[in-house]
């Protein structure tokens, strides 16, 4: 399934699917060792399905539908939102239809310190040049960034299906910085904290957000959720 969303830049990508084997070969070819890091899809939230993904789990990306709920519920959080601690990577989404890239961006960028970048790499050269600007620059900076619009551009060509004008759908990113669970949405102001968490526990923990999420759009069948492993 492609993914596809609104943002206020006038640039707009082709939407990346959502699909493990286009995301592998998408950050393999940006940096992340392929011998170290893999996406997995995740088939169901229950403790039996979630046992069955390879870990330790370092991110977790899950593409949701948007509808009216989720719109209100943005416009709830954005009004409660709170700082949250510095050492989140975190940026904001400028350019439409990038919603999969940049939940890949905040998968990577809040792990670097679990994973060794290929020296040189665009990963390795993207986080080192944004590490010291805040969510908008980074954002900026992206928008600017002509090899990954290339990249971009490759990955999403090669979905199983025909990325369409516009679907309403949207992928974001939860991950754990400093025992805290982070939803991370390049749409919203800045991360959104769902209480405590440890990399031991960060499937389970964004299972349990997931699906309320999913409770809350039960007329829906626009979900998937996609797990990035470490291999051990």
């Amino acid at each position: 399934m492609a993914t596809v969303d609104e943002s206020p830049s006038a640039k707009r990508w082709l939407p990346l699917e959502a699909n493990p084997d286009i995301m592998n070969q998408f950050l393999w070819g940006l940096g992340l060792p392929e011998d170290e890091v893999e996406c997995f899809d995740v088939f169901g939230l229950d403790g039996e399905l979630l046992e069955m993904v390879p870990k330790p789990v370092l991110a977790v990306l899950f593409l949701y539908p948007i509808t009216s709920k989720s719109e209100e519920e943005r416009i709830q959080q954005e009004s409660l939102t709170k700082e949250s601690s510095s050492k989140v990577y975190f940026m904001k989404q400028t350019v439409g239809n990038a919603c999969g890239t940049v939940g890949l961006l905040h998968a990577v960028g809040n792990v670097t310190s679990e994973i060794k970048l290929l020296e040189g790499s665009y990963f390795d050269r993207f986080f080192k040049s944004t590490a010291d600007m805040d969510p908008c620059q980074r954002a900026v900076f992206l928008e600017n960034d002509r090899d990954m619009e290339v990249a971009h551009s490759v990955a999403a060509a090669a979905g199983d299906t025909l990325a369409p004008d516009y679907v309403d759908t949207h992928f974001i990113c939860f991950t754990c910085v400093d025992g805290e669970l982070f939803e991370l949405d390049g749409e919203k102001s800045s991360p959104i904290s769902h209480g405590p968490s440890s990399p031991s526990s960060l499937l389970q923990d964004a299972a349990k957000v997931i699906q309320e999420m999913i409770q809350k759009n039960p007329d829906s069948l626009n979900f998937n959720v996609i797990a990035l492993s470490k291999k051990v």
